[in-house]
């Protein structure tokens, strides 16, 4: 009985082993980095949409605070767009700002003139994009004013209007 003797691999099936390795190392790699960036590419999507929306709507309310008057705040439908109106008195005359957004440009709008400009929604600025945007007021049970803020389909905010129509601010 003759002891058969070991036989070494050839060189090549001795580099098969590492370069397959190496193979497999180098798939993973890549993978790992195309998971990372859809990833980081859907974390920041959502976080461009938050920010935008946050920035409206704390827009919105502060301007909505600025001018919380008696009878400063009200909603008007305007050519089929909801326009948020706040009213002051400079001077001797009234002024406008108006709030909305225009339909097909997409947009947060602002105009500022007296009441009786002529001017219309076409004639606003720019302040930042936004989704669709719808003001509504709503009296509660104890007949305070509510603000109510629509921005697209899924954020709505809910302003107590603080001023009565008597004058001065409700208790």
């Amino acid at each position: 009985m003759t002891a058969k003797a070991f036989k070494r691999p050839s060189k090549g099936a001795e580099q098969l082993f590492p370069a397959l390795l190496f193979f497999v190392f180098l798939i993973c790699t890549i993978f790992t980095i195309l998971i990372g960036s859809r990833v980081y590419e859907n974390i920041r999507s959502r976080d461009n949409a938050s920010f935008e929306t946050d920035t409206v709507l704390a827009y919105i309310t502060n301007k909505v605070r600025q001018n919380d008057r008696a009878d400063a705040i009200e909603v008007r439908e305007v050519n089929g767009c909801s326009v948020l109106v706040m009213t002051s008195h400079y001077a001797t005359a009234d002024y406008e700002t108006w709030i909305y957004e225009s339909r097909g440009r997409l947009c947060l709008m602002e105009l500022f003139s007296r009441t009786d400009s002529g001017l219309s929604i076409d004639d606003g600025i720019n302040i930042m994009n936004c989704g669709s945007l719808l003001f509504s007021i709503e009296e509660t049970d104890s007949g305070e004013r509510v603000l109510v803020i629509s921005l697209g389909d899924d954020y709505i905010a809910k302003l107590l209007l603080r001023s009565g129509p008597e004058g001065g601010f409700s208790s």
